[in-house]
């Protein structure tokens, strides 16, 4: 299975849609033809579309956003489409049913669209919406957020297996926000940090659940990102009518797919006496490399992860091979997954940084990837980049995608 990247867009994430008397119509319609006018296509050019959205009837009581495109693009009226949702995963379901469609031969031209609005309600609302993705009735009945409680509960999985430092975290923290910094679409790009906002300073830095604190913790985003999906045949077609090189077209190489059951203590309980603390995500990660012909994540030249708090990019650093089992500390404490390092993690910002528009986070990563195997990432470019990973989680690491990008 692969499937040509031709184009690709995001917006800006620190735009405020109820603020600005708008809503995800002009997220889509913004993501959508910023996309096909990068893949150089007409609308009419597409064949087939999936949408990843995991909470549109919660913040909008809007279902059927499958139909979103068709309902603002006259062009796509009878295109067949399709919603997903996994959590924050969605985006990367999206792309899988794309890539599925072009492999199965039954489209060459795939739109591929994520978007979230989540900033129209209170913070408590929220947080509250969001938990849905966990196991109702069954885990977290007396905390109040959600999703720090069940990942400060990851941080404790970890503490208890091999030890944890929160200064591990926090560096990584730190990391993320500062390649935002770089980025002229992320959330946090004006943000003023300092050392008290990264350390246990109560007011600039409070403890949100347990062992999380403010800065452990992913943006409440509205946002979109969208990506065109075609298959060799087309983009070589493609690549000759436009009289442009099929180089450095990026392209899909491998991916991989796990699930595993709604309840966070069922996982843990699970993995006990497993090398790892979730196995089926390392599983999903070896999975992409294969698929990609590779035989170590070292062979990678970067990676896009799920950083919703930063217990989660601390799990990808060791799921992914970086490390040994409960070791994420040693890349963390060597310099390697800065952005000039020798595997960069999250040089666009992340979720932290860039921000976490849960629908839309699994094709924005996609695209980040896209960009850089493509040399088009700007001031978060990692030089000579030619191979890179995403690692997607949804709930409490219930569904993990990943994949493999690299110029054709």
């Amino acid at each position: 299975m692969t499937a040509f990247i031709l184009g690709g867009y995001q917006t800006d994430f620190a735009r405020n849609l109820a603020r600005a008397g708008e809503g995800v119509e002009q997220l889509a319609r913004e993501s959508i033809e910023g996309a096909l006018v990068d893949a150089r296509l007409d609308v009419g050019d597409v064949e087939c579309i999936h949408v990843g959205n995991a909470f549109g009837e919660l913040f909008l009581g809007q279902a059927q956003l499958g139909a979103l495109p068709a309902t603002l693009f006259p062009e796509l009226w009878g295109v067949p489409a399709m919603r997903h949702e996994a959590a924050c995963a969605s985006g990367s379901m999206a792309v899988l049913g794309a890539m599925a469609d072009i492999d199965a031969g039954r489209y060459d031209v795939v739109l591929v669209l994520g978007v979230e609005q989540e900033r129209n309600v209170s913070g408590d609302l929220a947080t509250q919406h969001l938990g849905a993705a966990a196991y109702i009735g069954h885990e977290g009945q007396h905390c109040r957020y959600m999703w720090p409680h069940l990942f400060d509960r990851v941080a404790g999985e970890y503490e208890q297996r091999y030890g944890l430092e929160h200064a591990h975290l926090m560096a990584i923290a730190q990391k993320n926000f500062e390649n935002a910094r770089k980025n002229p679409l992320a959330q946090t790009r004006r943000w003023q940090l300092d050392a008290r906002h990264f350390s246990a300073d109560q007011e600039h830095n409070p403890v949100v659940e347990g062992r999380l604190r403010r800065h452990d913790c992913s943006q409440l985003t509205d946002g979109a990102a969208c990506v065109v999906l075609a298959s060799a045949r087309f983009a070589e077609e493609h690549a000759r009518r436009r009289s442009i090189p099929l180089e450095p077209t990026p392209r899909i190489l491998g991916w991989g797919h796990r699930t595993a059951g709604l309840p966070l203590e069922q996982k843990l309980e699970h993995s006990q006496g497993a090398a790892y603390v979730f196995p089926h995500a390392r599983q999903a990660a070896l999975d992409a490399l294969k698929r990609a012909g590779l035989e170590s994540v070292r062979e990678l030249d970067g990676i896009e992860t799920h950083d919703c708090f930063t217990i989660t990019e601390y799990v990808a650093i060791d799921h992914f091979g970086i490390t040994e089992p409960g070791q994420s500390y040693r890349a963390i404490e060597s310099g390697e997954l800065s952005l000039t390092g020798s595997l960069p993690i999250n040089p666009s910002g992340g979720l932290m940084g860039l921000g976490h528009p849960v629908g839309a986070t699994g094709v924005r990563m996609l695209w980040d990837a896209a960009r850089q195997v493509s040399g088009r990432a700007g001031e978060n470019q990692v030089d000579g980049a030619e191979l890179f990973a995403t690692f997607n989680i949804g709930g409490s690491c219930t569904t993990v995608a990943c994949f493999v990008v690299g110029s054709a």
